[in-house]
């Protein structure tokens, strides 16, 4: 049975040429980035040049690219940092959307719960979109940051950054972006977008895992969650993943290389599954805008089933697809992000991401359609069966 992977916004395969790469700093160049020898020496070079690398990618300067551990490590410090940066100030205010991934919404609860901050989540539209209006009215004398993600992790949906950051400019606020899942999908600038923090994973573009990026605007007061040492100019302590970072410095620039007629590609893939599933499959409904996504996202929910059963199915068909955050696995709950766009509670927990990447092709397209259409026959049967 030939297996289809279609959760690219899960994880990526390690592109062959970041890996090649990463294999020395495994083998023989395995110096710690703080010492003085020349071993030291040999990593910190790569380090400093794979910081170049990604700044550039960025529009940021090298000198506002901290490396961390994984995008999760990046949304909690623009986070919760700022906040514990800005406690001379009384109470801060945060606000962030309701559809943001967990790593942004923990931090933001963990924070309120801790009575470290109080939190403000702006609502969305059916299409998944954050209203600029919702978020004018929303910031406060208080306010000390606002986090909203650029491209949605489930529906894909492009939030209207540019727009809200110059909102947040006018107010004087700081603004985050969590641009995990938009980085290598479309054009990221923190200078055209205005942002004055943005998180990125490397694991999303074909790097390796447990690796990503903080982008800090110069100026920009954020605490440190790690002690323990003076890495990374004072903001992030513990001994650098050299291979990592290096490996993850080639991923984005191979990732930004190809991207516009990568995407394009994507795009028409997700289309003509759309197609198949309008004309193949009733009582089928798309979620998150149909235009204004990243590329190679779709979101369907479908009636008369449940997110369990259709993954599973699926998987056994050959088809590995997602219900939406892998980092959510295991929750017996609906989508947080479905349910926030008003999807009622029978839509939102029977609902399936597809995200396609490299190794998709148009003719995975009919194969998916046949399971899919087979395991919604099965499980509508069921379903009946048991009323």
């Amino acid at each position: 049975m030939k297996r289809i992977y279609a959760d690219y916004n899960a994880t990526t395969p390690l592109a062959p040429e970041a890996l090649e790469v990463m294999l020395p700093y495994l083998r023989e160049h395995f110096g710690n980035a703080s010492s003085v020898h020349i071993f030291g020496r040999e990593a910190r070079a790569a380090i400093d040049d794979a910081r170049v690398r990604v700044a550039k990618l960025l529009g940021a300067q090298e000198g506002e690219i901290v490396f961390t551990g994984s995008g999760t490590e990046a949304d909690n410090t623009a986070i919760i940092g700022v906040v514990r940066a800005s406690r001379k100030r009384g109470r801060p205010h945060v606000v962030t959307s309701s559809i943001e991934h967990h790593a942004v919404l923990h931090a933001c609860q963990y924070l309120e719960k801790a009575g470290e901050c109080e939190i403000t989540y702006l609502p969305v539209s059916r299409d998944c979109l954050v209203d600029p209006v919702d978020l004018q009215k929303a910031i406060r004398d208080n306010t000390v940051l606002v986090s909203i993600m650029s491209a949605n992790n489930e529906t894909g949906t492009i939030q209207p950054v540019k727009e809200l950051s110059a909102i947040c400019r006018d107010r004087g606020v700081p603004f985050h972006t969590d641009a995990v899942q938009s980085f290598g999908k479309t054009t990221v600038n923190v200078n055209n977008w205005g942002v004055d923090l943005l998180s990125i994973a490397a694991h999303k573009f074909y790097g390796p895992k447990a690796v990503g990026a903080l982008f800090i605007r110069r100026g920009t007061k954020v605490d440190p969650l790690l002690f323990g040492g003076s890495h990374e100019n004072d903001r992030r302590a513990g001994t650098e993943n050299v291979a990592a970072i290096v490996g993850m410095a080639k991923a984005a620039e191979l990732v930004i290389a190809k991207m516009g007629e990568e995407q394009c590609r994507l795009f028409g893939l997700c289309e003509k599954l759309a197609s198949g599933i309008a004309e193949r499959i009733t009582g089928a409904h798309r979620n998150g805008h149909a235009q204004q996504r990243i590329a190679n996202t779709i979101n369907f929910s479908f009636e008369g089933c449940e997110e369990e059963g259709l993954l599973l199915g699926l998987d056994l068909e050959g088809v590995a697809v997602s219900s939406g955050s892998a980092c959510a696995v295991g929750s017996l709950e609906p989508s947080h992000v479905l349910k926030a766009m008003g999807l009622p509670h029978e839509l939102a927990r029977a609902a399936v991401r597809f995200s396609f990447g490299a190794a998709n092709t148009p003719a995975d397209i009919p194969m998916i359609l046949d399971a899919l259409a087979r395991v919604v026959e099965r499980l509508r049967t069921f379903t009946v069966k048991e009323a």
